[in-house]
C-alpha cells in the first residue's frame, strides 16, 4: 500500500515514514501542500495530512482534492483538539482525525481501518504480463511461481508497478523507498535491484525490469522495454 505523507516537520516526517515502512507500507513524503499538489493521487492508497503547515494548510489541500473529485482516504493530523476544529476537518473532507501528540500504534490502527474501508475501491491486484502483485496480501507471483521478496524488494517492485511503462529515477527510488539522499544509498540500491531482478526475471523468462541508461529503471512488457 502506498501512502502520501504531507508533513512540514522534517524530523517528524522521517520518523513517521520509517515507522510505516517497517510495517510494510510504501511512503512518499511531501513537506508542503505546494510540494504535494502536483503529485498524481491515483498512485496512492491514502494520505496523511498535517493541518498546520506554512502557506497552504492541510485542510485547504484536502478541500481542493475533494472539489476536484478525488476520493483518496485522508487522515488529518493536528495539535488542535477543540471539537469545532475536528468538525471543520471532517466537514472539509478528511475521513479521520488524530490529535498530536499521538501513539504510533493508534495512528497505525487508524491507517489500517481507513484502508480496509476503502479496499472495495482499490484494484484487486497490480499486473504486468504474468507478474502479479496483490497489495492486500503482499503476495507476488510470476506465473505460477510465488516470489519471496524482502520488504525493500517489495517496495521497489510496487513502486515500479504503480508506474508501469514510466521511468522511475534513482532519485525517486532513494526518496520513496529509503527516504534518503541518493548519494547515501546509491550502491545499496544497486544490490537490491540486482536481487529483485534475479527473482522477477529468471533465466528463460522475458525480462520485465529494464535499465534506462542515464535515467533510471522501467518495468514494462518486454516489447516496450529499454535494454
Amino acid at each position: 500500500m502506498h501512502i502520501l505523507l504531507v508533513e512540514d516537520d522534517h524530523k517528524a516526517a522521517r520518523l513517521l515514514a520509517r515507522g510505516l515502512e517497517e510495517e510494510g507500507f510504501v511512503v512518499t513524503v511531501a513537506h508542503s501542500a505546494q510540494e504535494a499538489a502536483p503529485l498524481p493521487l491515483a498512485q496512492f492508497d491514502m494520505a496523511i495530512l498535517d493541518w498546520m503547515m506554512p502557506g497552504k494548510d492541510g485542510v485547504t489541500l484536502c478541500a481542493e482534492w475533494r472539489q476536484a473529485g478525488h476520493n483518496l482516504p485522508v487522515l488529518m493530523l493536528t495539535a488542535r483538539d477543540a471539537v469545532t476544529d475536528r468538525i471543520t476537518g471532517l466537514n472539509t473532507g478528511a475521513d479521520d482525525y488524530l490529535t498530536k501528540p499521538f501513539v504510533f500504534d493508534e495512528l497505525l490502527a487508524r491507517v489500517r481501518a481507513l484502508l480496509r474501508r476503502a479496499e472495495r475501491l482499490q484494484p484487486a491486484a497490480l499486473q504486468v504480463a504474468d507478474l502479479v502483485l496483490d497489495p492486500a496480501s503482499r503476495a507476488v507471483n510470476r506465473g505460477r511461481v510465488k516470489l519471496d521478496l524482502t520488504p525493500k524488494e517489495y517496495a521497489i517492485l510496487e513502486l515500479f508497478m504503480r508506474h508501469t511503462g514510466a521511468v522511475v529515477s534513482r532519485q525517486q527510488l532513494a526518496e520513496h523507498v529509503w527516504h534518503a539522499d541518493l548519494i547515501a544509498i546509491d550502491n545499496l540500491m544497486d544490490v537490491h535491484i540486482k536481487n529483485l531482478r534475479r527473482k522477477v526475471d529468471e533465466p528463460g523468462m522475458p525480462a520485465l525490469i529494464a535499465t534506462v541508461r542515464g535515467r533510471g529503471f522501467r518495468l514494462a512488457l518486454p516489447e516496450d522495454g529499454d535494454a
